[in-house]
């Protein structure tokens, strides 16, 4: 097993590698090289439709221009890259993603954290980076390792200086427990026996200000905490905080600078954590309309995974999309999100990636499309609404003079039929492209190695 373990990881390193060296020749444009791109049609993320006979121009990781192909300026060095049946759109934005972690039909959540290396969970995060990116994704927040530590903060880095392509990653680190209330266990394991944790387990204010502190001193971008999780003796979901620990939390992390995301799916969980000020309520499935209201009322934003739970619909409940009625869990979760819809809720895209296939991100717009928003709708929240949370609007989400030139294309109009979401043509990141029409360097070869059971 350890040989074939090593096999395995020298494989996959070997093919990091080699993806690396695609991100680092001139095959992806070299950073600064100026592009004008063709599509039939430009979604800038400010209107419900996208402009027909528009282009864009990219210079210096930079848009320089957008508008109809005939009144903008093309400078004379600029690349031309034809998107025909294609719109192109800002770079897609997922603000609930894991990139630690691999879909739950191919390991248990308690076998990824206990049986597989933080070496190896590092490497494979290095390959679900790519995959994202190829996607369209071109920014992610990650909302904790998963017991990989602040491993996370290797990946920003590594990706950030060029040596692996990715998203530009928003991480949250180790993310924070309230004491004996996250896996792996303790409930099914022996008593005597201490187990690595999913995140950094706190009690009391004290502890809780301290994790805070420490997560944010080793750089995390935003704090993610558990305000409930299932505990009750039922496997319910329940509070796991004081309102006093919560609140210490929050106007820690404030202090530093940094927003909080709070996993919370009750709605006993989700008002302590409104309550505390927290910025982001992750999966919410059992929210009122009260408290969605309260959401809207405080500017809290709404993460609703609904991909996630399909998933493991799918993966434990015996669910298959297209043929089974909903199972409770979906008609909760497909509830919760059609009522924050009525209430105006600020309704951003996250889908719990990692809990299914890194790469299929689109999968949680179709469902916000199939519950009731428009496509563009839909849209805007994988982008401008997006980056609004992500407090990156001035950067980041829509196609606009001075912002980067983070971009994706599309074969269709996805502002029509979200579905086309499902075939990305072109990805540029600050300006610098990693696919487009004829040449994907991103692409996994045949030969891409699986992980070992």
């Amino acid at each position: 097993m350890k040989h074939r373990l090593r096999l395995a990881l020298s494989g996959l390193l070997l093919a990091l590698i080699g993806t690396a060296a695609h991100a680092a020749d001139p095959k992806p444009s070299p950073r600064g090289e100026t592009l004008l791109l063709r599509p039939d049609r430009v979604w800038t993320g400010d209107e419900d439709a996208a402009h027909s006979g528009w282009a864009v121009v990219v210079r210096d990781g930079i848009i320089a221009a957008v508008g109809p192909a005939d009144r903008i300026e093309v400078p004379t060095d600029a690349r031309r890259i034809d998107l025909p049946g294609a719109t192109l759109t800002p770079g897609l934005i997922d603000l609930h993603a894991h990139l630690f972690l691999h879909p739950y039909n191919e390991a248990a959540w308690n076998d990824q954290v206990l049986k597989e290396p933080e070496a190896y969970r590092t490497l494979l995060a290095a390959r679900h980076a790519s995959a994202t990116l190829r996607a369209g994704y071109t920014t992610l927040r990650d909302l904790g390792t998963e017991g990989a530590g602040y491993a996370d903060l290797s990946l920003k880095r590594a990706i950030d200086e060029g040596l692996i392509p990715g998203p530009r990653l928003f991480v949250a680190t180790r993310a924070i427990v309230a004491t004996a209330s996250y896996g792996p266990g303790p409930r099914g394991f022996r008593p005597d026996i201490e187990l690595p944790g999913g995140a950094q387990e706190v009690s009391g204010v004290d502890e809780t200000v301290r994790a805070v502190r420490e997560q944010a001193g080793h750089g995390a971008d935003w704090i993610k905490v558990y305000a409930d999780y299932r505990i009750g003796a039922d496997g319910s979901a329940q509070p796991t905080f004081s309102a006093a620990e919560l609140r210490a939390l929050v106007d820690a992390a404030h202090l530093s600078g940094r927003p909080v995301a709070a996993h919370a799916a009750s709605d006993a969980g989700m008002r302590l954590a409104i309550e505390a000020g927290v910025d982001s309520i992750e999966h919410g499935y059992g929210g009122s309309a009260a408290t969605f209201r309260l959401m809207r009322e405080r500017s809290v934003a709404y993460l609703p995974t609904l991909t996630a739970v399909e998933s493991t619909e799918q993966y434990y409940a015996g669910y298959i999309p297209g043929q089974s009625p909903p199972t409770p869990k979906l008609r909760e979760a497909e509830h919760a999100f059609r009522t924050a819809l009525a209430e105006k809720t600020t309704i951003g895209c996250g889908s719990d990636v990692g809990v299914f296939r890194h790469g299929d991100n689109y999968r949680e717009p179709v469902w916000m499309a199939k519950l009731g928003m428009s496509p563009a709708q839909a849209l805007r929240a994988c982008t401008a609404v997006a980056a609004r949370i992500l407090r990156q609007s001035e950067r980041l989400g829509r196609i606009a003079p001075g912002l980067r030139a983070d971009l994706a294309a599309f074969a269709g109009d996805p502002s029509q039929d979200i579905e086309a979401l499902k075939q990305p043509v072109l990805v540029v990141k600050e300006g610098v492209v990693h696919r487009e029409p004829g040449r994907d360097p991103l692409a996994p070869s045949p030969a891409a190695v699986q992980p070992v059971r």
